[in-house]
């Protein structure tokens, strides 16, 4: 049943890095419309209209990729701060397929715009980082997922 307590099954870690979420909850608000609950903040996500949903947010999908892309920036901008290298106008862009049988993200292309003055002996080592992301770990080594329904 949602409501204002955390989720069943979901877990309060330490006060550490890795240990940020008390749990996620997707309440759904109209048609295709859900509100996602991240901590404090908020997200939607619909459909477009051709999908039957109203285009009012990204799709769960487009997230799914966005979290990747994300990520994968994030990670570069801490590798530029950590070189003291420059920021400023470091960009990620991408596009994504997907496939059928099951319905899928296929494939998902980034680019990396780095900031200029990023020396060329940094890349490969800025490439390795980038590439080795949570996000992208996850997708790599691939999480368990449970499916079950509320007993109520």
């Amino acid at each position: 049943m949602c409501g204002t307590t955390r989720p069943p099954g979901s877990r309060v870690y330490p006060d550490t890095l890795w240990g940020m979420s008390e749990g996620i909850r997707v309440t759904h608000k109209e048609g295709d419309l859900f509100e996602i609950g991240i901590r404090q903040h908020l997200v939607h996500v619909d459909q477009p209209p051709e999908l039957g949903g109203s285009d009012t947010a990204p799709t769960p999908t487009e997230l799914f990729v966005a979290s990747l892309v994300s990520c994968v920036a994030f990670y570069v901008r801490r590798f530029l701060v950590r070189h003291d290298l420059p920021t400023d106008g470091l960009c990620v862009d991408a596009t994504f397929t997907m496939t059928q049988r099951p319905a899928r993200v296929e494939r998902i292309d980034m680019t990396i715009d780095l900031p200029r003055g990023v020396p060329e002996e940094r890349r490969p080592a800025l490439l390795a980082v980038a590439s080795r992301c949570t996000v992208h770990n996850s997708l790599e080594e691939h999480p368990e997922v449970r499916i079950e329904l509320d007993a109520a």
